[in-house]
């Protein structure tokens, strides 16, 4: 028995130390997360069956078994958000290194032996099976180029890097994603990007930053109007679709065939809402004709997140449940939002205590080795609640890891929550 209880004490001892919450300065562990995703980042390939790796796909006979060997080094919107994350972290620090890593990665992608080998493959299974048989291989998002999931985010943070070290294959990549989003995005007849499915023209949350991630840089590159009065709409149009004006929070979706919106104030829905306000009011011209009714909506939703704060900090996987897990994305992007709001003065600057609160709920889901738990997986929209309290969560992985990079970023630029004290104040009256 004696023995039973000291092993329990070890075990409980070990599990302590394995998932000790974060202790370090902001930047110290934003610093430590992005060192830990470049050391776990290849820049390799894999045949699946022979498990023989290549740096480069030059020469090498043609397979279908051939894949990226790194999650980082997939094209997919979550490293876009990664990757804009890594740009900031490098302008933070004054650190290059985490700049070339982005330049490294999107070199790795646009090598052109590398990327016509995985256009063949595209090409191969797209002729078998349609779009159903492209969907398991590496980089067949930048190859299918027909949801904003497929170019958004890249797109947005290949232009961060253009802007730094202009490429032409960078700019021709930036060019067919402008096309796509301005001709081919479907959109409702009032302008709003809405897509065909689960319901013909459904409004997702998740769209607004998909969309607007990119034309807020393509409007701060190109300096035309058209985007950033593209953006602004979205925004305005997104509210009125999706906005429950009793709780303050958006839904996740709204069908515009039945009129009805989805079950869920799903929190990383709500967070992609918020971020995508952030970014695009950080480069919209101070005289644009929309600036103060964006800033007025950026209020409201701040106002509306404030009250759904659990007391750890964090917030709910569901905003409005709190029998639903507490996750770590929807919580960055709310601290990521809030902090920039203040920072910009958007928005009351006493809210960073907020945001303060939430960074030490974020430090319980994340180790000083630069782990992040807690991190939901991708989730689409489903007609019960019990499928948005059931998604599984992951660790380390970059649906979590960007918006956990961009909150860290901005809370190290933060100045610290401070009020008036009222022992200095009695004196003043009389």
């Amino acid at each position: 028995m004696k023995k039973v209880f000291l092993l329990m004490i070890v075990s409980t001892l070990v599990s302590r130390e394995l998932f000790a919450q974060a202790t370090l300065k902001v930047d110290e562990l934003a610093t430590t997360i992005a060192n830990r995703i470049i050391s776990e980042t290849p820049h390799t390939f894999i045949n699946k069956q022979t498990k023989q790796t290549y740096t480069s796909l030059k020469n090498v006979p043609f397979t279908m078994d051939m894949k990226v060997s790194s999650k980082y080094n997939d094209w997919h919107y979550t490293n876009g958000v990664l990757q804009i994350a890594m740009l900031e972290l490098s302008e933070l620090l004054k650190d290059e290194k985490y700049a070339a890593y982005v330049d490294e990665n999107m070199q790795f992608v646009f090598q052109k032996d590398n990327l016509d080998y995985f256009k063949r493959q595209f090409n191969e299974a797209y002729k078998q099976s349609g779009w159903r048989g492209v969907r398991n291989l590496s980089w067949h998002m930048i190859s299918r180029n027909k949801r904003l999931d497929d170019n958004g985010p890249m797109g947005a943070s290949l232009i961060d890097l253009y802007m730094k070290k202009p490429n032409k294959s960078y700019l021709e990549y930036i060019n067919t994603t402008e096309q796509h989003l301005m001709v081919a995005e479907p959109r409702l007849k009032d302008g709003t990007i809405a897509r065909i499915w689960p319901h013909e023209n459904t409004i997702w949350a998740d769209d607004l930053f998909m969309a607007l991630s990119f034309l807020s840089r393509m409007g701060k590159m190109t300096g035309n109007m058209k985007y950033f009065d593209d953006a602004a709409n979205q925004i305005l149009n997104y509210h009125k679709y999706l906005w429950h004006p009793g709780k303050e929070i958006y839904y996740h979706c709204f069908h515009t065939d039945v009129k009805e919106h989805g079950v869920a104030h799903w929190s990383r829905a709500n967070g992609w809402m918020l971020m995508a306000k952030a970014d695009l009011l950080t480069v919209l011209p101070k005289d644009h004709p929309k600036r103060v009714a964006l800033i007025e909506n950026y209020n409201a939703q701040i106002k509306g997140i404030l009250q759904y704060q659990g007391k750890s900090g964090l917030w709910y996987q569901v905003l409005d449940k709190t029998d639903s897990y507490e996750e770590i994305t929807g919580t960055a992007m709310f601290v990521f939002g809030i902090a920039r709001g203040v920072r910009e003065g958007w928005i009351n600057k006493d809210y960073i205590y907020a945001a303060e609160q939430g960074l030490k709920g974020m430090n319980t889901k994340m180790t000083d080795k630069g782990d992040i738990t807690s991190i939901c997986v991708g989730t689409g929209i489903m007609p019960s609640l019990t499928f948005y309290y059931n998604r599984p969560t992951q660790e380390n992985d970059p649906m979590g890891e960007g918006p956990v990079l961009r909150a860290l970023v901005e809370m190290a630029k933060a100045k610290r929550y401070t009020e008036i004290s009222a022992d200095d104040q009695y004196d003043k009256i009389k």
